[in-house]
């Protein structure tokens, strides 16, 4: 079995890089490879230069914060952190100031004689932060290190490990399968899936380009609807739905009459209304206009999202903003609307 294959990546020195998949799409094993915990059955890794594809994890300059943290029970704080530097033979007058200065980083120079059962969930990853900040590596390889505590600690600590990798300018590589998470902290995020990268690029360029229907699906939430192109005029397309013709702005000339495709559409593009008569599918004013039946109402704090069954059972989802929200409730007939360019269009053959 392949947990990889035809990876290729350049890193840049001092950004935050976010490996982001669904479980088993061999993110872990790539950061593993990194670090030197697994070794490659082809290619090579390189830093600034230096092939470390050879070199065991301990000589490599590179350090990892692991899911379990894995602080020894029966040390304290500060022992846990200067452990590293003890094992690696750092002169025995340097350790006290470096491990000062690493809690210092993270906020938990107070704590230096608490025992690890002492500390809170966020407390400990701190430490776990520390001691791996402590070697001073080129490069910080964090696996998963936040899915462990609660959702309000998990964003407090997100800030954070921004906060450090701004003061630190040192490069992180942050594995992940929460997408909001990538989006949020990540210079660049590399997508992948069945051990296959499919996008590098910018979370605002992925979010609003992904470059294939698993990217569009797995970054954030979006409607796809089948269909088939019906006319490519150079400018937008013209597709057939089973029940309603669509309207999608852009040049897509690798796009042929009669070749299946779907239509992606985020449900923060879509708006909702009371079901109107009169409204057609015409495509004026570069809108596209369905009709169909609310069946989930969902508050969401900031937003409220509906759940509508279209003619042809198809299910779609629209979320609009909670202060602006229609008067449509579960079980009333209502109009769904959105304009030609808020439309992506993959194949489907």
């Amino acid at each position: 079995m392949t947990a990889l294959a035809d990876v290729t990546l350049d890193i840049h020195r001092g950004e935050f890089l976010s490996l982001l998949g669904p479980s088993g799409c061999g993110k872990t094993t790539l950061l593993r490879m990194i670090a030197g915990f697994e070794n490659p059955t082809s290619g090579r890794i390189e830093l600034d230069g230096e092939d470390l594809t050879a070199l065991p994890p301990h000589r490599r300059p590179v350090n990892t914060v692991f899911q379990s943290y894995a602080l020894f029970p029966h040390m304290s704080v500060a022992e846990n952190v200067a452990y590293g530097l003890r094992r690696n033979k750092v002169p025995r007058a340097e350790i006290p100031a470096r491990v000062k200065e690493s809690l210092s980083l993270v906020r938990m120079d107070h704590l230096a004689d608490r025992k690890p059962h002492q500390l809170s969930g966020g407390q400990q990853q701190r430490v776990a932060m520390a001691r791996a900040l402590v070697n001073r590596p080129t490069v910080l390889l964090l696996d998963e290190p936040m899915s462990a505590l609660d959702r309000q600690l998990r964003e407090e600590m997100q800030l954070e490990l921004i906060r450090l990798h701004t003061d630190l300018g040192l490069t992180f590589i942050f594995v992940t399968h929460d997408q909001e998470e990538a989006l949020a902290m990540s210079d660049r995020v590399v997508v992948l899936n069945h051990g296959v990268v499919q996008q590098v690029d910018s979370a605002e360029e992925i979010y609003q380009h992904p470059a294939n229907p698993f990217v569009a699906g797995f970054i954030g939430k979006q409607n796809f609807v089948p269909a088939s192109v019906e006319s490519n005029e150079g400018e937008y397309l013209i597709l057939r739905g089973e029940r309603e013709m669509l309207k999608v702005a852009g040049s897509y000339p690798e796009f042929r009459r009669g070749q299946r495709v779907l239509a992606a559409i985020r449900p923060e593009n879509m708006r909702i209304a009371p079901f109107d008569a009169s409204a057609s599918n015409e495509n004026e004013l570069g809108t596209n206009v369905v009709s169909g039946v609310v069946i989930g109402e969902s508050f969401r704090g900031d937003a409220v999202t509906f759940l509508v069954r279209l003619a042809d059972q198809h299910e779609i989802l629209v979320r609009v903003p909670a202060r602006s929200a229609p008067s449509v409730s579960e079980g009333d007939h209502a109009t769904v609307s959105w304009s030609d360019d808020a439309v992506q269009v993959f194949s489907d053959e």
